[in-house]
């Protein structure tokens, strides 16, 4: 059973025309495939499933109980949704039939939480991946993958290896990608730089002052 329930139509019609004069009643063509059936041709509409999608905590990773139509019945996932380039309205949708006792993967956004130690000090925190793809069941997505990032010092990067999931969760992401690092900016770089070489003159005086004293008794 999914988490929402979402009605749709049949769609009888096919072709690029058909689909134009979709869009403009407010409706967008969709399918439905998976569960080792033909792919299902249906239509939904568009600002009542941005909605739902916008309001349910598990985005589009929601399981989806649908209504309506032959493909009724069906427990959903929406697995690809397509978007005009510029303005982002959606166009078109793929639906995947899951089976509640099979894992399936998907892509869940990664939480950094906390304020690393190393941007108390100056540096800046860079996330470079947003995003992580998980195997697990259908009713165990997790709405997000969390990791504290509070101790993480000037220069220190996190891992998808340092990345932690539930038990019966899989992580399919390559283990060494980084996920986000606390970068030194360039100012404080060469302030420490200069405080180095300064120390390092002062060295350099001292030592050759007691040579002097040594030759002069």
């Amino acid at each position: 059973m999914g988490d929402v329930s979402f009605a749709v139509e049949a769609r009888d019609t096919r072709g690029k025309g058909a689909a134009r004069e979709l869009r403009r009643n407010g409706m967008v063509p969709a399918v439905v495939y998976g569960g080792g059936r033909e792919a299902t041709a249906i239509q939904i509409d568009s600002a009542k499933f941005e909605r739902m999608l916008e309001t349910s905590h598990a985005g589009v990773n929601t399981l989806i109980d649908l209504e309506g139509s032959e493909a009724g019945g069906k427990t959903v996932i929406a697995k690809e949704l397509q978007r005009e380039a510029v303005r982002g309205k959606l166009i078109h949708v793929d639906f995947y039939e899951v089976d509640l006792s099979t894992k399936i993967e998907v892509s869940v956004p990664i939480r950094l939480t906390g304020t690393p130690e190393g941007v108390v000090l100056g540096g800046v925190l860079d996330q470079q991946m947003r995003d992580v793809t998980l195997m697990c069941l259908p009713n165990t997505i997790p709405d997000s993958v969390d990791i504290d990032v509070s101790g993480m010092e000037l220069g220190d990067s996190l891992h998808v290896s340092d990345l932690g999931v539930a038990d019966g969760v899989d992580i399919a992401t390559e283990s060494e990608l980084t996920v986000a690092t606390v970068l030194i900016p360039r100012g404080l770089r060469d302030s420490a730089n200069a405080d180095g070489d300064e120390s390092g003159d002062e060295g350099a005086d001292d030592a050759s002052g007691e040579g002097d004293e040594g030759g002069e008794g």
